[in-house]
C-alpha cells in the first residue's frame, strides 16, 4: 500500500486492515474453546476494522494530526515528543509515544512503512 501525498508537507497514511482480521480470525477460533471470549475478541476485531476505516493519521511539517473523517480530533506537535516506538518487529502492531506531559499508545492499523518513515523524518528520537 501506497501513501497519499496531499501536499509537499502533509502526508496521510492509508489503513491497513492486518491487525484487525488477525484478531477476528483469533477471535473466531477462539470462540471454539469458549465462546463469551471469542465474541468478545472478534468484536474486538471489528471496532479496530472499523476505526482503520474512520481514522486517519496525517504528518504535517509540524504536526501529526488525528482525523475522523474529515474532522481534525487530535493534534500532536512534534516540539513536545520526546520520544516513539513501534512495537515487536517484523510485526509491527503498537505505536507508543511520550509527549511531555502524556503517553499514547495507538494500534498500528496504517501503513507500518511510510508510519515508520514519516516518524523518522519529523521526529528523531530521544
Amino acid at each position: 500500500m501506497k501513501s497519499t501525498v496531499l501536499s509537499s508537507e502533509t502526508i496521510t497514511l492509508d489503513p491497513n486492515y492486518r491487525i484487525p482480521f488477525v484478531i477476528i480470525i483469533g477471535g473466531i477460533a477462539l470462540s471454539l474453546l469458549q465462546i463469551i471470549l471469542g465474541a468478545v475478541v472478534i468484536l474486538f476485531g471489528i471496532f479496530l476494522l472499523i476505526q482503520a476505516n474512520i481514522i486517519k493519521l496525517k504528518f504535517t511539517s509540524i504536526a501529526l494530526e488525528v482525523y475522523r473523517g474529515e474532522k481534525n480530533i487530535r493534534t500532536f506537535p512534534y516540539i513536545e515528543w520526546e520520544n516513539w516506538e513501534i512495537f515487536w518487529q517484523p510485526v509491527p502492531i503498537l505505536l507508543y509515544f511520550k509527549e511531555v506531559n502524556s503517553i499514547h499508545f495507538i494500534p498500528i492499523i496504517f501503513d507500518a512503512i511510510t508510519l515508520r518513515e514519516c516518524l523518522e523524518k519529523y521526529c528523531k528520537k530521544a
